[in-house]
């Protein structure tokens, strides 16, 4: 039997992690969440998943630190990150600069709201690199 495939939800929101873990567990991923970027990290390290999906306007660290911490560790860096944002509609809200996200090491970007089958064609797809 194939081991399931791990996934780790890092957002705020819990409606959407919510979500999201149900159109992910619709495919028999195996789905880990967190709310905010310090216990997304800190899961990381625990789990070490085969994908992380992370949003990037989040409270204690902003999506753009947890991408950094998880690229400069080595036990780490080969996990693919894909960034959910809805930072392009909220870039005035907020005062992450957009350059932050070009000097990151992400595999992919996502703007949400994104569709269900969207994001599991995505997600695929960055599996199989």
């Amino acid at each position: 039997m194939d081991k399931q495939i791990r996934i780790l939800v890092i957002d705020d929101d819990p409606v959407f992690v919510e979500s999201t873990k149900i159109v992910l567990e619709s495919k028999d991923y195996q789905v880990l969440t967190a709310l905010d970027g310090d216990i997304g990290l800190q899961k990381v390290r625990e789990e070490k998943p085969d994908l992380v999906l992370l949003d990037v306007i989040m409270p204690t660290q902003d999506g753009f630190h947890v991408c950094e911490e998880i690229k400069k560790d080595p036990q780490l860096a080969d996990i693919p990150v894909v960034m959910l944002t809805s930072f392009a509609q909220k870039k005035g809200e907020t005062n992450i600069p957009v350059s932050a996200g070009l000097e990151l090491e992400a595999e992919g970007y996502i703007d949400k709201p994104v569709a269900p089958e969207e994001l599991l064609t995505y997600i695929e797809k960055m599996l199989k690199k």
